[in-house]
């Protein structure tokens, strides 16, 4: 998961008839055969907002394992950067209704709930959180 930054933070509103229709997301992606995270990043990033990212200004800010209510798992990398080149567009009008700005001391009701997990751990400068399941100890 792509976390732009520039004293706010970039979403995307996915658009109505897919997975988490009408909720806010950050730019994010699966892992391609043969890249690592921060290749499918950067990747996630031109394709979705048009910006170009370099390697070397990603940073991982945190890592969660996650349960959905569906019972899928998913293990999350947010990656930050506050550099990239070009202008944020809506680049995927056919999966994203629109982009918007957010100030960082808010995370709109509607943004998919990994998502708002994640960010609400990476301001806090927590590196990893487990989401979905009971503990056994």
């Amino acid at each position: 998961m792509l976390i732009l930054e520039q004293g706010e933070y970039l979403l995307l509103a996915e658009r109505a008839g897919g997975y988490a229709a009408g909720q806010l997301n950050l730019p994010s992606g699966k892992v391609e055969f043969g890249e690592d995270v921060f290749e499918a990043v950067a990747r996630e990033g031109q394709e979705e907002v048009g910006v170009t990212i370099h390697r070397d200004s990603l940073r991982i800010v945190h890592v969660m394992q996650y349960k959905n209510p569906e019972g899928g798992v998913r293990l999350s990398w947010f990656l930050a950067t506050s550099h990239w080149d070009g202008e944020p567009v809506n680049a995927e009008p056919d999966k994203c209704a629109r982009i918007m700005w957010c100030k960082r001391s808010e995370i709109p009701d509607n943004t998919y709930e990994s998502n708002a997990l994640g960010i609400q751990h990476y301001l806090k400068g927590e590196p990893h959180s487990v989401h979905g399941w009971v503990s056994r100890a």
